[in-house]
């Protein structure tokens, strides 16, 4: 450590110096996070429960609300503290820490996001062979892939801030430890470390967006052969929200990390955009605006009110002595 650093911990600066706008900020982003996490642990547990959504197309979601979840507990719990503490302090290990998973989860969900772009395209234009094209080892092996891209970028690139040199200031412009944020902190030169990222990340929108793009150019080249005028205007309205939320996602992502980092302000909400915001609209956006997640999460909640009732009805008869329904068949 003390090779690379001469101090323990950054600062933090985060979204607000007043405390009473980080009081109103700490309400709106807890519910968020909560919001996002009950949302994506939901999409799972309906996935995981219900065996008519054991399809690729439910696969994939199932491991993008897990990324969510992972991809927004990096920062979030951080910020949260943060904004009712004093002192906003992270150690140096932690930070970078907090950088390495920030970035594997992040370019991970850019990977997993072209394997559903290109799910959809297989099952909108290529129905008859959706089951030969999309089997199970291709599946398991497009998220493997998505897992170890984002692995071995995030590691790639934070091995290499290891050469930088920080001896100050500590004071990092931003509300997490990102990349692009920590090298104007280095007293040695970080050009090279900022011509990786932003090669690596250029490389990786590059790998994962066209094929995004090219799946939804099919797919809507495919729509405009229905007859039906009403089934037009729902596939496009879910095609639209699909590739809206995928576009923001690349594009803030893109701009954050291949741009020169400049501190302001505008670089924060960029990031709340990417890091936070797309975590909670994933699983509105893909899931619960689908008819089979809520059909599925319907038989769940009618499945656990039918458990409850029996188990009340036993409780009841046995407190009154009499004797209840076997549950044993």
């Amino acid at each position: 450590m003390k090779n690379f650093t001469f101090f323990n911990e950054f600062i933090l600066l985060g979204l607000s110096a007043d405390p009473q706008i980080q009081t109103m900020l700490f309400v709106l982003f807890l519910g968020i996070y909560l919001l996002a996490l009950i949302g994506n642990l939901v999409i799972i547990l309906v996935i995981r429960g219900d065996s008519h959504l054991h399809t690729p197309m439910y696969f994939f979601l199932g491991h993008l609300s897990f990324l969510d979840i992972c991809f927004a507990s990096v920062t979030m719990p951080k910020m949260l503290q943060n904004f009712l503490s004093q002192k906003k302090t992270i150690s140096v290990w932690g930070c970078f820490a907090q950088s390495f998973f920030f970035l594997l989860s992040g370019c991970a969900e850019a990977s997993l996001l072209s394997a559903m772009a290109y799910d959809r395209y297989a099952a909108i234009c290529h129905p008859l062979l959706y089951t030969m094209i999309m089997n199970r080892p291709l599946c398991t092996t497009m998220v493997g892939v998505a897992w170890l891209l984002g692995f071995l970028n995030s590691l790639v690139n934070n091995i290499f801030i290891y050469k930088l040199h920080f001896c100050g200031p500590s004071i990092i412009h931003h509300f997490s430890c990102e990349l692009p944020s920590l090298f104007p902190l280095s007293c040695t030169d970080p050009t090279a470390n900022k011509l990786l990222l932003a090669g690596s990340s250029a490389f990786l929108g590059l790998l994962t967006l066209p094929l995004i793009l090219f799946s939804y150019s099919r797919i809507i080249s495919a729509i405009l052969t229905l007859r039906s005028s009403g089934g037009q205007g729902k596939a496009f309205s879910t095609c639209s929200s699909h590739l809206t939320v995928v576009l923001l996602f690349y594009g803030t992502a893109l701009f954050r990390y291949i741009s020169p980092a400049s501190g302001s302000v505008w670089e924060r909400v960029v990031s709340i955009q990417y890091s936070v915001i797309t975590s909670l609209l994933n699983p509105l956006i893909y899931s619960l605006k689908n008819q089979e997640v809520k059909a599925a999460l319907q038989r769940m909640l009618r499945q656990q009110m039918c458990c409850s009732m029996k188990g009340f009805s036993v409780w009841c008869s046995v407190k009154t002595g009499e004797k209840g329904p076997s549950l044993i068949p």
